[in-house]
């Protein structure tokens, strides 16, 4: 199994998550409306409905990153020639693919605090440090696919470099 079929399994592993999440937050707020009309609300539903709504978001950071479907704004790199788009592409992913490396360890390390002072949810008393893991594993899984994206980015520089000098500049 090579890299790309290995993170395209476990983006599909953790997009599941993410999706089955959601449906789980649609359904607990459904019912908590109908309980809460005809009887009396369900017991925690903020509490896991947070909890579902930290897996969703982070479960799909990586497939978001893979689609290229985060909110950028390039009204300024628009206007580079394709090289000095492709350098901005670089240092960015430079930049963020450590920075998430930092959140994920800084989450996972917060994880590890909220399990060994036995901290529980407020209402239902759930131990939710898994949360937190699972939180940072969405975190890493970025971080792995902007490493990707980052090595595609050199390699497609490099290639371009190869290139006669007029071809370089297409913007």
């Amino acid at each position: 199994m090579n890299f790309n079929q290995f993170t395209n399994r476990l983006n599909r592993l953790f997009i599941w998550i993410s999706g089955g999440a959601l449906v789980l937050m649609m359904l607990l707020g459904f019912g908590n409306v109908l309980s809460r009309t005809f009887w009396q609300p369900i017991k925690g539903t903020f509490e896991i409905i947070g909890f579902l709504g930290a897996l969703c978001t982070a479960m799909a950071l990586g497939y978001t990153q893979i689609r290229k479907n985060h909110v950028g704004v390039d009204i300024i790199t628009s206007k580079y020639s394709k090289r000095w788009h492709q350098i901005t592409e670089i240092l960015s992913y430079m930049i963020t693919a450590p920075f998430f490396v930092v959140i994920a360890w800084q989450v996972a390390a917060w994880g590890t605090t909220i399990m060994q002072s036995g901290e529980t949810s407020e209402t239902l008393q759930l131990r939710y440090y898994p949360v937190i893991y699972v939180v940072a594993a969405g975190f890493l899984f970025l971080a792995l696919m902007l490493f990707f994206d980052l090595y595609k980015a050199f390699k497609a520089v490099f290639k371009n470099s190869k290139e006669p000098e007029g071809d370089t500049n297409e913007s």
